[in-house]
């Protein structure tokens, strides 16, 4: 098969790899339809993460070619879509809603999915079928369940985002603009997106933004403020993952409020003192997506959402080294690979 792999920082490649195969009883193997590039994949093509001969991706849909003797939840020929991380779903921990800290969990960047074939551990677990065989206009929205799409709305979730609430988004990446989408499903009155991208802006205002903000750091927790008598945001999404990223997201939120973190953590330091007086509510890391893909894959099949529209950017898998440069350069929010 074809898969994507990354030698070192910005030396992408596509190469030929053996086809995987059936290790496992709970194994099932599938032929993705498409992959794509995530923002995190983009720390270590910068060297902000080692990176030597890794396979890349995690974010995957597709059809089922084989199953192991102990996979009885999806069958061949089902089309399904799968958390980045695989889990059994039936430890204690994943039947709290937590299957990003599954017991027996496996993180599927450590298989890579940027490929034509993947093998999925933890199948009954991971793998949720979709209602019948989606009709290709709906690929683009179940590839962003797959990740993107559930992290924000875990991020959303996280923040206590319901009716009434005011909503501040730190991030206008894919899973920025996904939260904006959470939050407008959840019943948010108000939602205040930080971003200085005219394009990015756009998207945001299609997904349920009611007001923007270009400035960053403390003239736009300033700017929050201002546009909440003073009090700051009942809901904040932080979905970037810098020192700047979260303190923005704290002091924008209100005394009491709730702050859902998601952006994957680099060197993030919260002063202690600042934490116990600023009187917030933290809640967030890696996404359980699990929990939310049922819910996710019948509102896209409705068409109810279209979370597709993230990827602005459509690629074949042999080009997926333009992906990352353009991801990298910043001129696609998020790039879908065809397989």
């Amino acid at each position: 098969m074809r898969q994507v792999v990354m030698y070192g920082p910005r030396d992408v490649r596509v190469e030929n790899r053996d086809d995987p195969t059936i290790i496992e009883p709970t194994d099932a193997i599938i032929r993705l339809a498409a992959t794509c590039i995530c923002g995190s994949d983009l720390w270590p093509y910068r060297g902000a993460e080692p990176v030597d001969h890794q396979v890349m991706g995690h974010e995957y849909v597709g059809v089922v070619e084989q199953i192991g003797s102990e996979v009885h939840r999806v069958t061949v020929g089902d089309f399904v879509v799968g958390s980045f991380w695989a889990s059994d779903n039936t430890c204690e921990i994943c039947q709290a809603g937590y299957q990003a800290y599954c017991r027996h969990r496996v993180l599927m960047g450590t298989l890579g999915t940027q490929s034509e074939l993947a093998r999925i551990p933890l199948a009954d677990g991971t793998l949720v079928a979709t209602p019948g065989i989606p009709e290709p206009d709906l690929i683009p929205s179940l590839m962003a369940a797959s990740d993107v799409l559930g992290t924000g709305w875990f991020a959303a979730v996280a923040a206590e985002v319901g009716p009434g609430k005011t909503v501040a988004v730190v991030g206008d990446g894919a899973v920025g603009l996904l939260g904006i989408l959470a939050a407008k499903q959840l019943g948010a009155d108000r939602i205040i997106a930080f971003s200085r991208h005219t394009d990015r802006q756009a998207l945001a205002r299609e997904f349920g933004a009611t007001d923007i903000v270009e400035e960053r750091g403390d003239a736009g927790v300033a700017k929050v403020k201002d546009l909440t008598d003073g009090l700051g945001a009942h809901s904040v999404i932080e979905a970037v993952g810098t020192q700047e990223a979260m303190m923005q997201a704290i002091r924008s939120a209100r005394p009491g409020g709730h702050v859902g973190f998601v952006g994957v953590s680099h060197d993030v330091k919260i002063p202690g003192e600042e934490l116990f007086m600023a009187g917030v509510h933290l809640h967030g890391g890696p996404a359980p997506v699990r929990r939310f893909l049922p819910e996710l894959i019948q509102l896209i099949w409705d068409r109810r959402i279209d979370p597709g529209k993230v990827f602005d950017l459509t690629l074949p898998l042999e080009q997926a080294a333009d992906g990352y440069r353009a991801m990298d350069q910043r001129t696609a929010t998020k790039v879908l690979l065809t397989v």
